[in-house]
């Protein structure tokens, strides 16, 4: 069986221009060939009908052929000798639900009821007029018991028992009849007036529908479509307007208003098409297929393709989903009514049907689908609907063309992202789709994207291809890729010899901070060390406390603080961590870091032993550190600092070191400060300090030898030396300035002085005289004796009844009470308590 051949790809509209985007077909199409195209080269289609099991169509010549979907011919009854059923052409072909019979009619006034492949129930009836409609019972239970015939009535005939056709006539027409449509009970059918529908139940009509009669035109010029999507709902098109009606029983309130059909025909939809219509089939919910006719003409007045449009149709509107001209042979030539259109609806298949072509129109299928919008380019929509309906063509070769098609239009970035989403975790996938990008020298394109997790790890190859190319292209890029990657997708060996052999001086900081990396990531933390103090990135000191790096800072001490010295000394003040010795040894070579550390570190550890270079070193660096230093410490030579501030000319600290000597060293640190710092407030101090009586009387000789500081001296030495060794001193008629009133202030300072002793004096014998008159009253007062109270010596009770002589006590003034035969020292006239000591001139007698 020969393979139908395909139709012609058509633009989707005849009017549309090349700007306008492609829209997606709604239907694919194949032309019938096989022995019907063999037919078709003697003879034209005038009218056809299409079952699920084959095609039958009529001919100019009153032929009927029977064929397969294919367009192969069928053994039947209308075979050879048989197929001449009318003498002209065949106007209307029906068949019953089982495709057993099927029912022809002619302008020859015959209408032919044949079984297919039995002659059992063959009807042959001759009336003389045109017959352009005819219909079999939908009803497949009949058995063709019954069929309606129209010409200028609507006749209904029955076969009775005796096998004899009884005829009814259900209506009388206005003209002829041109269309029937019949479904259960309901017959519709077109007159010249309108169209009609009949209840066969109730044997009545249920009215007319009145269709506009075209411009210029008769209205039985153009073929009714009659066409039933349901058993109550009718589809109409006729000239180029389209009704939809609802066949619904009437509510309580209109069947009791008045006398009228059970049944009323409710239009819910009319609406006008931009061509004449052809043909119409039910769709989708509030869809339909519409085979049209162009209204407009060629510029030869030929006429256009007929086209195939899908509607969606609401309430007395409608809206064109897609439109298809479709090429048919001698399309030319042809007129509305050389058109028809067949379906198959639980299929979803439309046949147009031409006089020398038929095609079948089908809804394109998922595959159908997906390979059209790869062929325009549309693989996102394709990838989404192969996700939700599946296909034969695994998602993934649409993605891996999509990517291809991305590349190819340089949106790389796309290409990439889209690998992320398609590939997955296929590390076979991605690197075939990797090397798409090496081919384009768009690696860095891909990167952010590539899989970096131990589920979809690719060959350590490809990441070191990735990076060769940003080391070339884009050194920041390559920066950012070692500080995002995980170290073990790559040898990073490779890539720090990759790194020398491609070094830049342009790109000098971005390759070390690299190379510190990488080196970081292969253990080799003193070369990571090195490239960092190369780029004085301050980084380097997280690098030391994360991975505790203390042993190879030893020989980068300077370096370090030359990056950061805060930061460093905050390392390297952590005896834990690094020992001073050793920071102190490499800091030699250059004083002043050795004076930061030392300073740093002498503010931590007071005593360390390092504190004797810091004499020099404050005296170098810092020497307002240096006295307060020389005070608080005693780790350092005196004589060593003594020397170093006699080098310098350091006064001050000179006179506290001397000071600190004592003796002759003393005398010359007061001569410095007499004559070097001339500071004779200084002078007396530092004599009150020592108290020493040969600094003062340095001092007072040289305040005798400058009159001016004779007063100062005066009023310096109170308390510490008698003033009249300074008065003594000078000279008869010498000047003194202020001499008076430092004498007078001195004068008063003593007066005051001996006010104060005599005062505490007079308080002191006051107090003293007070506290010995409480005392002796006290010791005046009575002692109260109970019996509670025992004698030291017998530990008897003091107080015995009815023993008169034990009860001579004697009673001493510490508060001890002794019967008197038991009072120590008695026989010796030397009393005393043996607790306290206490003689007998303390003591009281009671009887």
């Amino acid at each position: 069986m020969e393979k139908a051949e395909k139709l012609p790809s058509s633009d989707s509209g005849a009017e549309s221009t090349e700007e306008e985007e492609e829209v997606e077909p709604k239907f694919k199409y194949q032309r019938i060939a096989n022995d019907l195209k063999i037919i078709l080269n003697t003879d034209v289609v005038t009218c056809s009908s299409v079952h699920s099991k084959f095609l039958i169509f009529g001919t100019f010549r009153g032929c009927v052929y029977l064929l397969d979907h294919q367009g192969n011919s069928v053994q039947s009854n209308l075979s050879s000798s048989k197929r001449h059923t009318h003498t002209v052409a065949v106007n209307h072909i029906d068949v019953d639900p089982k495709g057993e019979y099927v029912a022809t009619c002619s302008d020859d006034g015959k209408v032919n009821i044949t079984g297919l492949f039995s002659c059992e129930n063959n009807q042959s009836l001759s009336l003389g007029k045109f017959i352009k409609s005819v219909a079999l019972d939908p009803d497949p239970k009949t058995r063709v018991r019954r069929f309606i015939v129209g010409d200028d009535k609507l006749t209904l005939y029955e076969r009775n028992l005796l096998k004899k056709l009884k005829p009814t006539e259900l209506c009388s027409v206005e003209g002829n009849v041109l269309s029937i449509c019949w479904q259960g009970n309901f017959v519709a059918w077109a007159s010249h007036l309108g169209v009609r529908v009949y209840d066969l139940s109730e044997k009545c009509s249920l009215g007319l529908m009145k269709w506009e009669v075209p411009p210029q035109a008769r209205l039985e010029n153009f073929r009714c479509h009659l066409r039933w999507s349901n058993a109550n709902t009718l589809l109409i098109g006729w000239v180029d307007t389209i009704r939809i009606c609802v066949i619904r029983k009437r509510n309580a309130i209109e069947a009791s208003s008045s006398n009228l059909p059970g049944y009323v025909v409710d239009p819910v939809s009319t609406f006008q098409t931009t061509f004449y219509i052809c043909g119409l089939a039910p769709l989708a919910s509030s869809q339909l297929v519409v085979l049209g006719y162009r209204k407009q003409r060629s510029a030869t007045y030929k006429a256009l393709r007929p086209v195939l449009c899908v509607i969606e149709y609401k309430m007395n509107s409608s809206e064109e989903i897609c439109t298809d001209s479709l090429t048919l042979r001698g399309f030319e030539e042809y007129t509305v009514n050389d058109y028809s259109l067949g379906c198959l609806i639980e299929e979803n298949r439309y046949y147009i049907v031409a006089p020398k072509d038929i095609v079948v129109a089908s809804l394109i299928e998922t595959d159908d689908r997906v390979e059209w919008l790869i062929k325009h380019s549309k693989f996102e929509e394709a990838i989404d609907l192969i996700s939700t309906h599946g296909g034969s063509l695994p998602v993934l070769t649409v993605a891996r063309l999509y990517i291809n098609h991305l590349l190819t239009l340089k949106q790389y970035e796309d290409a990439a992202k889209l690998c992320l989403r398609m590939l997955g975790n296929n590390k076979s996938l991605w690197e075939e789709e990797v090397f798409k990008f090496v081919k384009c020298q768009q690696l860095r394109s891909v990167s952010a994207y590539l899989p970096t997790s131990e589920d979809c790890k690719l060959g350590s190859h490809v990441y070191e291809m990735v990076l060769y190319e940003f080391l070339k292209f884009d050194v920041n890029g390559f920066l950012n890729l070692i500080k995002e990657w995980p170290p073990q997708l790559y040898d990073g060996l490779a890539v720090i010899n990759a790194i020398h052999d491609n070094f830049r001086k342009e790109n000098a900081t971005q390759l070390l901070e690299s190379l510190a990396l990488l080196y970081s990531y292969q253990g080799n933390y003193e070369n990571a060390l090195r490239m960092y103090l190369k780029l004085q990135n301050k980084d380097v000191f997280e690098l030391i406390r994360r991975y505790e790096l203390y042993d190879v800072i030893s020989k980068l001490i300077i370096p370090l603080i030359q990056l950061d010295r805060d930061r460093a000394f905050k390392i390297m003040l952590d005896k834990n961590k690094i020992k001073p010795e050793v920071v102190v040894h490499q800091l030699e070579q250059n004083q002043e870091y050795l004076f930061w550390y030392l300073d740093a570190l002498e503010r931590v550890d007071s005593r360390n032993v390092f504190q004797h270079k810091l004499v020099a070193l404050y005296a170098k660096y810092d020497r307002a550190k240096l006295l307060p230093f020389l005070r608080r410490s005693k780790e350092y030579v005196i004589q060593d600092a003594l020397a170093i501030c006699k080098r310098e000319g350091f006064y001050p600290e000179m006179v506290y070191l001397l000071g600190c000597m004592g003796g002759v060293e003393a005398v010359e640190a007061l001569n410095i400060i007499m004559h070097s710092i001339k500071d004779i407030e200084m002078a007396i101090e530092f004599c009150k300090e020592h108290n020493d009586n040969d600094l003062w009387t340095v001092l007072i000789e040289e305040s005798t030898k400058q009159p001016e500081i004779v007063t100062k001296v005066l009023d310096g030495i109170v308390d510490y030396v008698n003033p009249e060794l300074v008065v003594s001193k000078i000279k008869l008629g010498q000047t003194i300035p202020h001499l008076r009133q430092s004498i007078i202030k001195m004068l008063w300072h003593y007066n005051i002085q001996e006010e104060i002793l005599t005062n505490a004096h007079q308080i002191q014998l006051t107090d003293y005289f007070a506290t010995h008159s409480q005392v002796v009253t006290l010791q005046r007062r009575g002692q109260q004796v109970s019996y509670d109270m025992s004698c030291p010596q017998c530990h008897k009770s003091v107080v015995i009844k009815d023993t008169v002589p034990l009860n001579a006590l004697i009673a001493f003034k510490c508060g001890h009470i002794y019967h008197e035969i038991c009072v120590p020292g008695r026989l010796l006239n030397e009393h005393h308590c043996e607790l306290c000591k206490l003689r007998n001139t303390e003591i009281d007698r009671t009887e």
